[in-house]
């Protein structure tokens, strides 16, 4: 909403400016009235026009969403009502209320006048006979005059033909349109000055006319000037004295040369470009790095145990057997850990490297009837909590480098980006003893896909080390809420 505001205000406030310093001073008026209602229109559409750009960047100048991830072992599901935002939701909603009332109350009013008055046919208008001393004014296909100066012949031709033409061209619409949207953005002041900005339009359009018609300008100016504020303008209706200033006087004795007009009128191209460059465009970064640590990872953690030779024990406690890894059967491999770190918890993301690099032992014993082996056993096919385990599980050099991998593999979706996406993730999954990720599940998201695309990315999380109790690597239950942040 606040993106629609924003790009929306600065497209209008750009067109009017253009409007008022190049167009409004030009004797172009037929184009300046499709103009700003252009401008409105094209204000509107603008936040939901996006073009992409793409573009090849390294990755360190890639932009990425903040992502953080917390270990935790119970979830605390937050209370996260904004009260402040529902209270200028009610505001707004009364505002508007007491706004649209306002509206349809005047629209009715003067239906009632044109139904609770006689009405005479003029041309291709109907004039509304009124009691009341009033200045013609029109609304829809119908002028209102005061009846005793209708019946007495007192109104002048001139002020007939300029009413005409306001109903003629239907500027009422363009009146009720620019209302409309006042209504349900009251706190725009821009939308008061196009309102303003179309009705003087709307006088240069009768006023020249006229002048065409009966070429008198200094009568046409004098008679302007003589009714000028006899009345005062009405809300939703096109008034002969609507703002008899000084440029409506100059405007007809001003002449327009057509170079000049195409000139004026080609200005609008550049500046709609302008604005569609500026606030349309979205840059989409294409990584031309390779992400070579996590490869390098992969690499490592499946070459770990290629030079060990594992002996397989038997029940009496003797070696029945020596294996290579790819020879291991599913349960023997469940007994052999992902990494041998050397009693060294937690290590550092260089001592990670230096493990890996290594590589496994010469030779490692594979018991599967040591009382430890059985005692992890008991609870075959269960996974351990993360605080049951004598040793947790790690992600490979530390939570530092799980929490660069997901904010380098986190995408967050045009539309996440566009509603400013703020808030917390709530995922479990089991950590396999072999250090695999499976089981993953979204206990709460924030929408918009948030949920998809963090199972999306632990998918591609390396191997982490496994989770042990008393020493031997077991399936662990882990629990992490991860904070998106698309602002």
């Amino acid at each position: 909403m606040i993106h629609f505001l924003i790009n929306s205000t600065l497209s209008l406030a750009v067109l009017l400016a253009v409007y008022h310093l190049v167009l409004e001073k030009e004797k172009i008026h037929q184009f300046n009235r499709f103009y700003l209602l252009f401008c409105l229109a094209f204000s509107f559409a603008i936040p939901f026009i996006t073009f992409e750009i793409v573009q090849e960047a390294s990755t360190a100048l890639v932009k990425k969403p903040v992502v953080f991830a917390t270990e935790a072992t119970m979830m605390v599901i937050e209370d996260d009502t904004n009260y402040w935002m529902i209270a200028l939701w009610i505001v707004y909603g009364l505002v508007t209320t007491a706004f649209a009332f306002r509206f349809l109350s005047n629209v009715y009013k003067l239906i009632n006048r044109k139904r609770n008055n006689p009405t005479v046919a003029y041309k291709k208008a109907r004039l509304v006979l009124l009691d009341e001393k009033i200045l013609p004014h029109t609304f829809l296909n119908y002028i209102f005059i005061n009846k005793d100066a209708y019946h007495s012949r007192k109104i002048e031709a001139e002020l007939y033909a300029h009413e005409l033409i306001h109903v003629i061209q239907k500027h009422t619409f363009d009146i009720l349109i620019i209302e409309i949207i006042r209504v349900f953005f009251w706190f725009n002041p821009l939308f008061l000055l196009y309102k303003k900005a179309i009705q003087l339009n709307h006088e240069f359009l009768a006023d020249e006319q006229v002048v065409t018609t009966y070429n008198n300008v200094p009568f046409y100016q004098n008679l302007l000037l003589s009714v000028a504020n006899a009345n005062p303008t009405y809300y939703l209706a096109s008034n002969l004295n609507y703002a008899v200033t000084k440029k409506r006087l100059i405007m007809m004795t001003k002449k327009t040369s057509a170079p000049r007009a195409i000139l004026k009128k080609g200005i609008v191209i550049p500046v709609v470009t302008a604005l569609l460059f500026s606030l349309c465009t979205k840059t989409v970064a294409q990584e031309t790095t390779k992400q070579t640590s996590l490869t390098d990872y992969s690499k490592l953690f499946k070459n770990y145990y290629v030079n060990t030779t594992f002996q397989i024990v038997g029940q009496d406690g003797t070696v029945v057997a020596t294996k290579k890894y790819a020879d291991l059967t599913d349960k023997e491999k469940q007994l052999v850990p992902a990494l041998i770190t050397e009693n060294i918890k937690n290590p550092s993301k260089k001592k990670m490297d230096e493990i890996l690099t290594k590589g496994g032992p010469e030779t490692f014993k594979v018991d599967a009837f040591s009382k430890k082996t059985l005692a992890t056993e008991k609870l075959a096919g269960e996974p351990y909590n993360s605080t049951e385990v004598t040793e947790k599980p790690e992600f490979p050099g530390g939570m530092a480098e799980f929490y660069k991998f997901v904010g380098k593999n986190y995408t967050m979706s045009p539309e996440m980006i566009k509603e400013k996406v703020k808030g917390r993730v709530y995922v479990t999954f089991i950590i396999e003893k072999d250090g695999s990720l499976t089981d993953y599940r979204i206990i709460r998201e924030i929408g918009y896909g948030t949920g998809e695309e963090t199972i999306r990315v632990l998918k591609l999380s390396p191997k982490w080390i496994p989770g042990k109790f008393n020493d031997v690597a077991v399936k662990t239950m882990y629990s992490l809420p991860i904070t998106i942040s698309a602002i």
